[in-house]
Order: C-alpha cells, then structure tokens, then sequence
C-alpha cells in the first residue's frame, strides 16, 4: 500500500537504535468466519482476515464481497448456538436466517401457518442475549371486524428451541389448524455467506418430528404435543388445535443435531465466570448497560473441548464466533472487575496455543492478520496477544488471581517478553513481523506496557529479567516522543506508523489512544507512558476534538484525512473497544473533559442500540434528533464491545487494586459526568466489592474483602 510521502529525509545515524537492517529515522516535521470446536469453515473476505501473521506472508490484493446484512437481524447466541432471524418472524432460509449449531445451519426454514394465514408481524424483540420474541395476530373469525382474535407469540431460543404459543381473545372455541414448515440445508456459515448453499434437504418422519441426512451431518427436529400429522415430502408437520373463549395452546419444537447434547450456555448459573454487578445511580441508562453487556459476554463464553474447566470468549456473531486471541485477551483485561476466572482461563488456553522450541517466534501467541485501513499493510494480531498476555496476568494478579495460579501461569509470561526482548534486538522499536513492515504506533504502546507491567510481575516473584526490560523501555521513552511525534502549528500529533527507511505515516486515528493506556503496576500506581505531559496534553485535544470525536465515539479515523470513510473498518467507523480505551486512558490522566465528552457519546449510542452495543458502527457525525447508523457488517453481540461496556463504566471510579498487597486505590471522575453511580457486586481479591461515586467526584466504598485497606 503506498505510504504518504516522508515529513523529512531518512537519516542513517544511530542506527544501532534502530537494529542492525534499520537506518535512524529522521525527526518528524470483510469479517472472517471462525467457529469452535469445528474447523473454519470457508473464509470471507473480512477486514480480520484468518491468515496466520506468522511467518510472513505476502501481501494479497483485497477482494470485495457483499456479506450479508446482519445489522437488521436479531441475533440469539448461547454458543455453540446462534440463531438469526429478522423481525419478520418467519426463517425462510433467506440470507443468513436460521438456527446454527457450532458454525452449521442445522435448520434453515421455520414457517408457521394458522388457519391457513401467516401471522401478521407487529413485534419482534431481544428478550435476553440468548433468546428472541416474535408476536404476530391473525384474524380467524369472519365476523371479529378489524380486530384480530388470535395472537401468535413465538418465543426463539439459541439453544434450538422454539415455542409457539397461540392465545385466543375470540368469544367462542376455535378449532384451528396450525401448520410449520421446516427445511435446512446444514450449510457451513462460511458457504451462506459466500453465497454457495445447495438446495435444501429431503427429510424424512422421525420420532414425533422430522429428520434430515447427509454427509455433512444430521439433525432432527422433535415437537411437543407430537403433530397430528407429519408431511416428509413438504416438511410440514401439522396440528389441530383447539382454544376456548380466552384459552391458550403452546407448541415447543426442539432442534437437535444427531448425537449432539442440548446446549447449555457456559455462561448460566454457577457456571458462569463473571460476576452479575449492579450499577445505579442517577443516569438511568447505567443499569440496562450494564446488564445487557454482562448478558452478551456471558453468551459468547466458550470452553476449550480439551480442557472443559478452562473458558474464554469468543470474538463476535454471526462472524467469529470462534477464539481470536488478541480479542479474548483484551476482554478478559476490561472485565476484571468482575473476577479473574475467564483471565485465568483465557491465559491457559492461550498458553497452550504458545509456539515453542528455538527460533525467533519462539514465545509467540498466534494470531490472525487484521486490516489497518488504508495507510498501512495488514497487522499481526498474534503480536498484540504476545504482549497483551503478560499485561493480563500481572493485571488479574493485582485483581486477586490465586498465588498457585499466577505462578503456573507465570512462565509463560517469561516466554512472551522473552520474543520481545528478542524480537528488539539491539534496536528501540517492535518492528512488524512480516518483511520491511513498519512500525506502529499502537504496537510500541502495547511492547512498553508488557515491559513496564512485566517487568513489575518478574520483580515480584524474583525472576530475572525485570531491569533489561525497564532499561529498555525508558530507551523507548527517550527515543519515541522525538521520532514518532510530528509538529505542527496546531501543536502536533503521534504519527501513526514508521516505514523502515524513517518516513512518516501521518495520518490521525483511534490506534492512538493505546498511547494512554499504560497498565497498571503495584500500589495503585499507574505505569509511565511513551508521551510527556505536553504531548499528552496534544493528543487529549485531539481525541476530545470535533474531527475524532464523532459525537457518538471515537472514529477510527480522523475525519478529513485521506481515505477516510465514516463505514470503514478503520478508516472512519467509531469502534466501540478504542472509545471506551480512550475514555479510560483519559479520565486516568486528568483529562476529564475529554473522557466525559466521549462517554456521553457512547452512552447515547448504547441507548440507540437498546444497550447491545456493536463491535463498530459508522462514525457519520451526531445532530440533534439523530441515531447512529448502523454497520451492516459489524458483530452484534461482539466481545470487546461488551467489555468496553464494563471498561466505560468502572473507569468513572477508577478502581487500582493491589490484592497482594491488600489495597486498593480509588481515583474517581471528579467532575461526576453522570452524577451519582454505585457499583455493586464487583469482584475484588476473591470477595464482592462494592463502591459509590458521589455527585461531586468523592467515592467511598461500601463493601470489600476483609483486611482490604484503602489506599491514598
């Protein structure tokens, strides 16, 4: 991809900061489809791209595809389940419509008829993240006027069942025929949304239902009272049912592939990982936030078939609904306020997956390419989860991770800053891993955090190599204000990237704000970032200002830069996980106008998406009276959007445990952006933790461990 041309001339002095093949540079002037346990079934065109980063591959030219539109679907997850449906009702088996089991269409048409007539939709909605409700009215009575006397609610669940309900408001008995049409093609999700599904399948009548059969596999659907009447040939299975004046009869069908237990969401009951907090307070938004965002993620948890005790999430649906390591991490990071379970089980299966033996990706987490817009190739999302691993174990051990936990965890931690330390050689910077690939911005803020925070968990075990990685991340320090900030009369901004010959990549985005987000060390103390005070200052304005500030989030790109598009992927989309960083990274260091400005924009977007928040959504500007507009291709429930939920609001406290040490710091918002909030049912070193933030910026805790002291 053609990078903008350079500020200044490349300069080949000092190289030695640079690694032996790097000059000095000079001073500045479509989604993929993954599954779990199953294989991947046939990728899409993604800007996450299911390629592995490593080693390097070559660059490939894009491709443009039509997904199909999910942004208008309701989408029912308890993974393995998922079941899309429109607000029509109806599955036809058009699009993406139908009930999926581990990334299979296991059945793909679900029509019912009553009386000869479809129910009229008048309301469709999501109940909970795992479940939808359709109702509909029919008019079966020929003298009822305009009136309907039938009301047909159908009630969807991700686990494979359905329940159809009909209630009679008519004053006589009906008798009423009731008919559902099935069919499926049990088509992989990857084959639907290329479009290249076969016809449906012939079935044949099993048990009180129907059952289909090929090589891909089987499934059979069973119904409750049985039919009256089951159909192969069409695939109907038919009732005669009758209500009294009043009455109501229910139908429940049950969607099972062969051999296939029932579903049970990881996430339900006594099973669950994560916490079940409470937020009020005097926004009334706080709550249904925060309980729809605790809702999703616990929809989206998977467990490693190997290791059932061991759980992390998945990325997103309908597109990912398998494991993505750099997004598992980074939303088991946002949400360990409630609790160090999905960390420490997040941290194991990845560790698993951590490529061994000699050579230089020895250490490495894998992870897919993922597009970065415009101005730069592909990036590795196995570096970001390389470097995010030791971060969340020394963070979730500030948490209150067990002792016996973070120490067998502990060495894998040493083998991800060993790549790095590795990976740097004699040079300053984490260069990319594909050949003359630059270096990013946001990937020097993600090496300097595992450094700085590794670092501080190696001392604390008496482990080796604490002062090799503080000696070099101050020489980032020194070396990265002065290479990669340019300036300009407006006071200057980070430069996204550096090419390897010391060219600037200018433009302006969200991959920016990692530069706040500096982890967290002992005693409730925050660690140094990349920026000094005044260049923090800089870049506060900047993602507080009108061209990144969308006013419903933080745009991927600042608008007016070249190629910016308020629909791209990260070219212009507000991405709900970089807002809530920002957010976060801001109210941190001080800026409390800016992080209040960014979280009122998302709050208002949350509210508009009736708290399910997307992973992105179009970065078009905010006007009176408007919504924001959705991104047709965007994951809805996704993890880190869900998380950031989590982020977006314990970041208003300011929670900074030290379980070890038996503290915890509290640094609320001083200037209340939402007034009053009290956070209940948190997770703090193994016991609820309860806070409250008042009106004029003063929190005061209400519930904790015993012997956990509060820190000044």
């Amino acid at each position: 991809m053609p990078v903008p041309a350079p500020f200044s001339a490349p300069d080949g002095n000092r190289r030695s900061r640079h690694g032996p093949s790097e000059p000095r540079p000079s001073r500045g002037a479509p989604p993929a489809v993954s599954w779990m346990p199953r294989g991947t079934p046939a990728p899409v065109p993604h800007a996450d791209r299911p390629q592995a980063c490593t080693p390097p591959l070559p660059a490939v030219p894009r491709r443009v595809a039509d997904l199909p539109p999910a942004h208008t679907a309701l989408i029912c997850v308890a993974l393995p389940g998922l079941v899309i449906s429109t607000a029509q009702g109806q599955l036809t088996g058009q699009g993406l419509e139908g009930f999926y089991r581990a990334g299979r269409r296991v059945l793909s048409r679900c029509q019912v008829r009553v009386a000869g007539r479809e129910p009229l939709p008048v309301q469709a909605r999501m109940v909970a993240a795992d479940r939808a409700r359709f109702v509909g009215t029919v008019h079966v009575s020929p003298d009822a006027g305009p009136d309907p006397d039938v009301v047909v609610e159908r009630v969807r669940f991700a686990d494979g069942t359905e329940r159809i309900t009909l209630h009679s408001a008519a004053p006589r008995p009906l008798r009423l025929p009731v008919e559902v049409a099935l069919g499926t093609d049990l088509a992989e999700l990857g084959e639907i949304a290329s479009g290249s599904t076969g016809p449906e399948l012939p079935a044949t009548v099993h048990d009180s239902g129907l059952r289909w059969s090929c090589q891909k596999g089987d499934c059979a659907v069973t119904a409750a009272p049985p039919p009256t009447d089951a159909l192969a040939s069409a695939g109907l299975l038919r009732w005669e049912l009758e209500l009294p004046p009043g009455g109501t009869r229910s139908v429940e069908l049950r969607l099972r592939p062969d051999g296939a237990a029932p579903v049970r969401a990881v996430g339900q009951g006594a099973a669950s990982p994560l916490a079940q907090p409470r937020a009020t307070g005097d926004d009334p938004r706080v709550q249904p936030l925060l309980d729809t965002c605790v809702d999703d993620l616990r929809a989206l948890l998977l467990r490693d078939p190997a290791h059932p005790c061991d759980i992390q999430l998945a990325a997103g649906a309908p597109w990912r609904c398998g494991p993505a390591p750099a997004e598992s991490l980074a939303a088991a990071r946002m949400t360990l306020p409630l609790g160090t379970r999905l960390a420490a089980g997040t941290l194991r299966i990845l560790a698993r997956t951590q490529i061994g033996g000699p050579g230089l990706r020895s250490g490495m987490i894998p992870g897919p390419r993922r597009d970065a817009g415009a101005h730069l190739p592909p990036g590795c999302t196995g570096t970001e989860a390389t470097l995010l691993f030791p971060v969340l174990l020394a963070e979730a051990w500030r948490w209150g991770l067990p002792e016996r936990e973070t120490e067998e965890l502990l060495p894998a931690a040493e083998h991800c800053l060993r790549w790095l330390r590795t990976t740097v050689g004699d040079g300053v910077y984490l260069p990319d891993p594909q050949p003359a690939g630059p270096l990013r911005c946001e990937t020097q803020a993600y090496a300097h955090r595992a450094a700085v925070v590794g670092a501080d968990l190696l001392d604390a075990y008496a482990r080796p190599g604490g002062a090799e990685l503080r000696e070099w991340a101050e020489e980032l320090r020194d070396a990265f204000c002065e290479d990669f900030w340019i300036e300009d009369r407006s006071g200057g901004r980070p430069a996204a990237a550096r090419t390897r010959d010391g060219r600037l990549v200018p433009h302006l985005g969200a991959g920016t704000a990692h530069l706040l987000d500096t982890g967290l060390l002992g005693c409730g103390t925050l660690a140094p970032g990349l920026l000094d005070k005044v260049r923090t200052e800089q870049l506060a304005r900047l993602l507080g200002g009108p061209a990144m500030d969308s006013g419903w989030g933080l745009r991927g790109l600042a608008a007016g830069e070249a190629a910016y598009n308020p629909f791209g992927h990260r070219g212009g989309a507000v991405r709900v996980q970089e807002t809530a960083v920002a957010v976060a990274g801001l109210a941190a260091a001080g800026y409390e106008k800016e992080a209040g400005g960014l979280l009122g924009g998302m709050l208002a977007a949350a509210e508009a998406f009736g708290y399910r928040l997307p992973e992105m959504y179009a970065g078009e500007p905010r006007a009176e009276g408007s919504a924001p507009l959705p991104h047709p291709a965007a994951c809805r429930p996704a993890a880190t959007a869900a998380a950031a939920g989590v982020l977006l609001l314990t970041a208003l406290v300011g929670i900074r445990p030290d379980a070890p040490a038996g503290t915890v710091t509290l640094c609320p918002v001083r200037s209340a952006p939402l007034g009053e909030i009290v956070l209940t049912g948190l997770r703090l070193a193994g016991a609820p933790f309860s806070v409250r933030v008042g009106r004029l910026g003063l929190a005061m805790v209400e519930e904790a461990a015993d012997g956990l002291q509060l820190g000044v």
